[in-house]
């Protein structure tokens, strides 16, 4: 079977459990499911080189990605420098209301050629910050993978911006999450394409991106969700 590439930023530890430091650019390929590699990257959403970037955002609050703290500084901060790269837009129609950032709300955009390295962007909604589980990120997941399955891509990067945001979250919980909800989805696709009620090109890659300070740890959450998937 043909296998997909898809790319995603992951989230980290608490703000005080900074683990090891890894270089931007370093790789891992953690394991694979169903003949899908997954890997595991330090990279950020408006550099990875991908047919599609998602990106996950939560209800618009004023300066809420900018703010640090609780968000993270700008030269750590993924979101801040998608924004930045899109000359705003991001941030514009989230204050806009034009995209309000809902629970699985979505929306495409199709940025100027050379804006960024992606050649299209997914937005999520995440809903009300003062709700967010890492629960939530499985079905979060679920919608990326169906979405980006949808869209006919054979790659897409995932970027759960969390921490961007300012949320203190499990690093490892919500990466393994990330991954059991991309999954199950994607079983679910197999599922009615043995039925022949589904049709989309098989996925090769799956990259999920992390935070130099947190590649450790997503890693962790990543092989340990791998694992119960093969076992």
């Amino acid at each position: 079977m043909k296998k997909l590439i898809v790319s995603g930023l992951l989230l980290f530890t608490g703000f005080g459990t900074f683990a090891q430091v890894t270089a931007t650019g370093t790789s891992t390929i953690w394991g694979k499911i169903d003949g899908v590699a997954i890997e595991g990257m330090v990279q950020g959403p408006s550099t990875a080189i991908t047919p599609l970037q998602i990106a996950c955002v939560f209800e618009y609050t004023e300066g809420d990605i900018f703010n640090a703290p609780p968000a993270l500084p700008a030269a750590v901060n993924g979101m801040v420098h998608l924004d930045k790269d899109l000359n705003g837009i991001i941030t514009d129609i989230r204050k806009s209301g034009k995209f309000t950032g809902h629970t699985f709300e979505t929306l495409l955009i199709t940025p100027p050629a050379g804006a960024i390295s992606p050649k299209k962007v997914l937005l999520i909604g995440l809903g009300d910050r003062n709700k967010f589980t890492p629960e939530l990120m499985t079905d979060i997941a679920s919608v990326a993978m169906r979405e980006a399955l949808r869209l006919g891509v054979t790659g897409f990067a995932f970027a759960s911006d969390l921490k961007d945001a300012g949320i203190d979250s499990p690093t490892a919980l919500v990466a393994g999450n990330v991954v059991k909800g991309m999954f199950n989805a994607y079983r679910t696709e197999a599922y009615l394409r043995e039925k022949k009620m589904s049709s989309y090109k098989p996925l090769v890659k799956v990259t999920l991106l992390a935070g130099p300070s947190f590649y450790t740890t997503a890693g962790q959450g990543i092989k340990e969700a791998i694992t119960s998937f093969n076992n």
